[in-house]
């Protein structure tokens, strides 16, 4: 029973651990480019298309890293259940 908490609480330390990068990385992406760093990106990056970089960034860029942070998320998750798994069959 103890070795079950033990493991219940690696895979919620190490769940947490991946949703707050995650989140960070996300909230950076978003808000950080998409309004705090417009202006900055705007002057010191090449237009995409038509659009100034920043503009791109607020519209299109925050959506491809969104999904970009899904796909990670999903394989960072596996990951996590796949190595606690094994954990678990050595234990038995």
């Amino acid at each position: 029973m103890e070795k079950m908490k033990t493991a219940k609480g690696r895979y919620w330390r190490a769940h947490l651990r991946c949703v707050g990068l995650l989140l960070v990385i996300w909230f950076l992406t978003s808000f950080g480019c998409g309004i705090l760093l417009r202006d900055w990106l705007d002057g010191n990056f090449p237009n995409v298309g038509s659009a100034p970089f920043g503009f791109w960034m607020a519209q299109q860029g925050s959506i491809i890293s969104f999904v970009i942070i899904l796909l990670v998320y999903k394989f960072w998750m596996e990951r996590i259940e796949s190595v606690l798994e094994q954990e678990k069959e050595e234990t038995k």
